[in-house]
């Protein structure tokens, strides 16, 4: 006989139709799960975990079966976690569900996850209510960081999550500081830094010390543009040159504030010099490039160093 009443009622929703083994007994009873399964109208795609259809599983789905297939005390991390608090973009195909599990569990029989282990999974890094359970964002975000190969999508991913306002910059450091060593550690840090915009003038900075280092004259700061919509100032200007650079601490990954940024930039152009664009993420970490594109401008403007 089916224990309905040792279950929420609306776990079967909660849960996307996805239960354990366990659950599935105690909602259903065993006569109904077997006779389920045996008709092939339900399916259980890993060890101790059913899915009540037969049909293709949703991402959703795809989660829960990849979190009630892992270790107990296991959650939903990485980017995975980040969509289920609203994180958005980088989707350019179907992802496999991150799970973290704690450190010495063994490895989930369901293949369809890439699965992660840690020491630090109490609350000041997992949420206590939410569901699927799941780190939290700042976590989740400094995790998928970390475990991306590539060191922009990396930087990108921190600075999503802080534009979209589900990290606070300084829980990324705190998060980062809880979680130790890491691929990308530092760029994860001055990732933050960036988003915070309480260092606004740090790229500016580094790109000073590049611009010295290369031979390149002082240009003027902050000078004053008129544009269509009102008055800006340029980061740097070589006007006796007929050029200028914008540098860009947080890249806009939201389309309409590209948008109005790019046609800002063409605004600059048309009205005065010739304009570069060069985020601090280039200034860092591709000098080679950025030098080599300034000094062409330049000398384009007349310069002959």
């Amino acid at each position: 006989m089916a224990i309905a009443l040792e279950l929420p009622h609306d776990l079967l929703t909660t849960q996307q139709g996805v239960v354990t083994t366990s659950q599935a007994l105690a909602l259903f009873g065993q006569p109904r799960l077997r006779s389920e399964l045996d008709g092939r109208r339900w399916r259980s795609p890993a060890r101790g975990v059913v899915v009540t259809h037969n049909g293709p599983l949703t991402e959703q789905q795809r989660t829960w079966v990849a979190l009630l297939a892992s270790a107990r005390g296991s959650v939903v991390g990485g980017i995975t976690a980040l969509r289920q608090d609203g994180f958005t973009g980088f989707a350019t195909r179907v992802e496999v569900p991150r799970v973290v599990q704690p450190m010495g569990a063994r490895r989930p029989s369901f293949g369809d996850v890439q699965v992660h282990w840690s020491i630090a999974l109490d609350q000041r890094d997992v949420h206590p209510v939410r569901e699927p359970a799941r780190t939290r964002p700042a976590r989740s975000a400094v995790d998928e960081a970390s475990w991306s190969r590539d060191p922009r999508r990396a930087r990108a991913i921190v600075l999503a999550a802080v534009q979209q306002r589900l990290v606070e910059p300084r829980a990324v450091r705190e998060a980062v500081g809880r979680r130790g060593a890491c691929r990308h550690r530092g760029l994860i840090l001055e990732s933050g830094l960036d988003a915070g915009g309480g260092i606004q003038s740090l790229p500016e900075l580094d790109f000073d010390d590049l611009r010295t280092g290369a031979g390149i004259p002082a240009p003027s700061r902050q000078t004053p543009v008129k544009g269509a919509d009102g008055r800006f100032h340029l980061d740097v200007e070589w006007r006796e040159l007929g050029t200028a650079c914008e540098i860009h601490g947080m890249p806009h990954l939201e389309v309409e504030q590209w948008d109005s940024d790019l046609l800002r930039a063409n605004e600059i152009t048309i009205a005065g010099p010739r304009l570069l664009l060069f985020s601090s993420y280039a200034v860092r970490h591709q000098q080679q490039v950025v030098v080599s594109q300034l000094v062409r401008m330049l000398r384009r403007g007349g310069w002959s160093g």
